[in-house]
């Protein structure tokens, strides 16, 4: 399970149903030309939290057809309601995703014993190995060293992607828990990251920017720590310009130049303007 892995755009058409088409170019891009070693699906990236149960089944059908064996595939199945976690969970596990992966519960106050029973709540009801999704920024929860090993003691949790510039606790758990699997969530410090022996990466910007991640990666690996920089700096000129002009609109338009049926944001995303149209378009010439 180790490597990079994209976290999978889901095309949409300007109404908000899934673009089965070009959902499927999106991963025949990510495959074939950003040479990702796997997709996490139904994550933030492909827009999860806006779209209903049957919507994301279908996401899980369409990307195991397209994809078989080929690469590694990951299935985001956390929601606030339980039982649709657990549903998600064994409808993955069905289709023969590698893992799935969970989102920690957000939006109420949860305490650790809550969030720790609604993984092992998930776990007893499906056979399949699970990753920690720890986002804090966006979920407003955080955890220590010895909350991440409390969840760790299930064997079923194998790892957590790790989106959070605290490389403090990184280096912490990475040396405490030298066996489970550690993945870098922020494509900007990925060379940081990578320095401190993680496992892997999964990003958004990978869709476009698959190539120059798995560099980083592996350059960091092969101690060419300079060169390993040098990448690393193009990439955040990238990532800066796309994030100035709206993270996921702007990837779909790169997808979009690049010959890919990226298809729409689902609202309430914002439609990019004309001007961020053509703000998209000289990134996609200026960086890919």
């Amino acid at each position: 399970m180790n490597g990079l892995y994209t976290a999978l755009m889901c095309s949409f058409d300007e109404q908000g149903n899934i673009n089965e088409k070009g959902l499927r170019e999106i991963v025949r891009y990510n495959i074939d030309v950003s040479k990702v070693d796997g997709l996490y699906v139904n994550g933030s990236t492909g827009e999860n939290f806006l779209i209903s149960t049957e919507a994301k089944k279908k996401i899980f059908d369409i990307v195991k057809d397209e994809v078989g064996d080929s690469v590694k595939l990951i299935g985001q199945v956390g929601a606030l309601n339980i039982d649709e976690a657990i549903e998600l969970a064994q409808y993955a596990t069905d289709l023969n995703y590698d893992a799935i992966s969970a989102v920690t519960p957000f939006y109420y106050k949860f305490e650790f014993e809550e969030i720790k029973d609604y993984y092992n709540t998930i776990l007893e009801n499906v056979d399949n190995d699970l990753i920690i999704y720890s986002i804090p920024a966006l979920t407003g929860v955080n955890m220590n060293l010895e909350q991440f090993g409390e969840l760790f003691q299930n064997e079923k949790v194998i790892g957590v992607k790790f989106t959070a510039p605290d490389f403090f606790l990184l280096e912490r758990l990475r040396h405490a828990y030298p066996n489970k699997l550690i993945y870098s969530g922020f494509d900007e410090m990925l060379l940081s990251a990578s320095v401190l022996n993680i496992d892997g990466a999964i990003g958004s910007t990978f869709n476009v920017n698959g190539q120059r991640a798995k560099q980083i990666f592996e350059l960091a690996q092969n101690g060419q720590i300079e060169e390993a920089r040098e990448v690393q700096k193009v990439t955040n000129d990238l990532i800066a310009e796309i994030l100035t002009n709206g993270l996921y609109q702007t990837i779909k338009e790169i997808l979009k130049y690049k010959g890919v049926d990226a298809g729409f944001c689902r609202k309430p995303m914002k439609t990019l303007k004309p001007e961020g149209l053509a703000k998209a378009r000289k990134i996609a010439e200026k960086y890919l």
